[in-house]
């Protein structure tokens, strides 16, 4: 990707006016699709306390372990890349642009829009083919330097060429960076029609040029970066432990869009590798919230001293946040996975409803999309612009796609039924494997023999039903576990057969589902295109999702690209619940939790029960 970096001297007499009748708008936020809903004057958010205490220290569960805190790159596994960590509000992640959209701070209340954090407001084409950012004059880093449109430059620069490859593939549409002053920056596009990049670009965590500038960017590092938000990393224990501390002159405390957040003067995050283990230590007092994953413990488990005296608050907090597309994964590059009628037939041995009924108490939804829990789920049959998009492939689709609901064979929960049993065996039979004598050979007598690869142990259980159904066809389906490290590099270079992972959903799908599904991410080291799709159809319906220019669009779009997904059988799809499970200390206090965040960055302290 080749960038023009151009002085503000030589680019002065290029400014645009400013002119909604010349097509040219400034605004406070920019939505997707029509105006944002809070007004420039907005004084705080919809769902905090704007008068919340400030104070105390709150302790956190960490998941896992962590080799790093350099969050950028594609070596190691950093805090805020294990699981519940982005939910806490602390991060070691520089501050964006803007916020609302992406993992720094995801909106509560609405599904498309971002606010101006580091740039106080933005500028953009009608036809979306630039955008200036305008930043805050009292922005700053924790030194006290400026952030500037130079900082936001070398960020860019430095991320799409030095960082994880899905910062190339997310900016890979910018042709030009202009730097038009000391707080003003211009991004040009390669094409024109492209709203959800002025998105991915308020994203942009905005890096110190001079901190970075003589230090190795791609190395793992314990050293904490210098950083500008509202929490510093007060110290780190490798793998362990790491504390943050609020920043007393945070520049950015006063700002609207932060009225209300990031209460407590200390949080405290110990990282765990067994949930068990954690478990035990959250009722022993050790930490303060603990994220429940786990159904049998969420129905069993909560009758101890602290719950029954009111001193713990076990919740369950209904949302209406699009769920992870939970999975597992074939790896479409490796035969005989790339056999679509093969997929198809070991995905009718996933016995869903014997696993709710025995292993999770009845707690879970099926997952008949790769949105679920949203209005991007492709329900019923193809229709208006839906059923626009999908025509022109009709050739290059399953045809009952046109004609069938997506479904999956369900069970009385008593085990694989002989109607599904003889369906996958014809299945198999066409892609030419043979059922002999109690193995499922191909034409050379081999037999179909597997590895799941994982990194949770306590899967092993849930997956050992499935490899005893698959037994029955002659499958030899093997459970492999291996430590966090190892499963990152295998991950990285697609070194499995297939896995059990999950791939993070918005409230808007925009560029990340680029990496996830486009055949261009295919072979790209640390991609997430996990099942190794390379299909013509799916990347014209990315572009159709991409250049969206209303909600209806973008929805049919969604609804299009996941109903070809689902009926080509890339994944076994999982499970998901539609509320948070939480526990925590009766004095954590929270305002009325939104709809699409549970917003642990509004909850305080009330020192009368602590």
């Amino acid at each position: 990707m080749k960038q023009i970096l151009r002085s503000a001297t030589l680019l002065a007499l290029l400014l645009t006016v400013v002119d909604v009748s010349a097509g040219v708008y400034r605004q406070h936020g920019y939505s997707l699709y029509g105006l944002p809903h809070y007004a420039e004057d907005f004084e705080h958010l919809d769902y905090v306390n704007p008068d919340a205490p400030k104070g105390g220290t709150l302790r956190v569960m960490g998941s896992g372990t962590f080799d790093t805190v350099n969050p950028y790159t594609l070596k190691g596994t950093s805090p805020v890349n294990t699981g519940n960590f982005p939910h806490y509000g602390i991060t070691e992640l520089n501050e964006p642009l803007m916020v609302g959209t992406g993992l720094y701070d995801p909106s509560g209340d609405e599904p498309y829009s971002a606010y101006g954090l580091l740039a106080e407001s933005i500028e953009f084409a009608d036809n979306r083919s630039w955008v200036v950012f305008n930043l805050h004059e009292q922005a700053r880093f924790h030194d006290g330097q400026p952030v500037t449109a130079e900082d936001v430059a070398f960020s860019f620069r430095t991320l799409s060429e030095k960082g994880h490859p899905n910062y190339r593939s997310m900016l890979q549409d910018v042709s030009r960076v202009d730097i038009l002053g000391k707080k003003r920056i211009r991004f040009v596009f390669s094409r024109s029609d492209s709203p959800l990049l002025i998105l991915r670009l308020g994203e942009l965590p905005v890096l110190p040029k001079h901190y970075w500038e003589g230090r190795e960017f791609g190395q793992t590092t314990f050293e904490p970066g210098l950083n500008s938000g509202p929490y510093r990393v007060a110290s780190v224990e490798p793998g362990r432990r790491m504390a943050f501390e609020r920043v007393k002159d945070y520049w950015g405390r006063d700002l609207p869009i932060n009225r209300g957040k990031y209460n407590f003067d200390r949080m405290e995050v110990e990282f765990y590798r067994d949930n068990n283990v954690a478990f035990e230590a959250f009722k022993a007092g050790e930490f303060d919230i603990y994220f429940d994953h786990k159904a049998s413990n969420w129905a069993n488990a909560y009758d101890f001293p602290a719950v029954r005296n009111g001193a713990v608050h076990k919740r369950a907090i209904q949302h209406a946040i699009p769920s992870a597309t939970q999975a597992l994964f074939f790896n479409g590059r490796r035969t005989p996975f790339d056999e679509r009628n093969v997929r198809q037939a070991l995905g009718m041995m996933f016995d869903f409803e014997w696993s709710n009924r025995v292993l999770f108490y009845d707690a879970y939804q099926r997952s008949l999309s790769y949105y679920p829990n949203s209005p991007f789920s492709a329900t019923g049959l193809p229709a208006g612009q839906e059923f626009l998009y999908l025509e022109p492939h009709r050739d290059q689709l399953p045809p009952e796609l046109f004609v069938e609901p997506f479904r999956l064979p369900g069970t009385s929960g008593q085990g694989v039924p002989r109607k599904t049993l003889r369906k996958a065996v014809r299945l198999l039979e066409e892609a030419g494997w043979t059922l002999r004598n109690g193995r499922l050979e191909n034409h050379e007598g081999n037999q179909l023999v597997f590895e799941v690869l994982l990194v949770n142990p306590s899967l092993e259980r849930i997956l050992q039903p499935y490899r005893s159904n698959l037994a029955r066809l002659g499958i030899d389906m093997r459970i492999r576990t291996v430590d966090r490290a190892q499963y990152k590099a295998r991950l990285d270079q697609f070194d499995y057969d297939m896995i059990l992972a999950t791939l993070p959903q918005g409230l808007s799908p925009g560029l990340e589902q680029h990496g996830y599904f486009h055949s261009s991410q295919r072979d790209v080291k640390g991609s997430r295109n996990y099942a190794g799709i390379n299909n013509p159809t799916i990347d014209e319906l990315l572009e159709h999702l991409l250049g969206a220019k209303t909600r209806d669009q973008q929805i049919a779009a969604a609804k299009a690209m996941d109903r070809v997904l689902l009926w080509e059988h890339y994944i076994i799809p999982n499970w998901y619940i539609d509320y948070h499970r939480i526990a925590h200390r009766a004095w954590l206090k929270s305002p009325e939790t939104p709809p699409y965040s549970l917003a642990i960055r509004s909850w305080w302290m009330d020192p009368d029960l602590q």
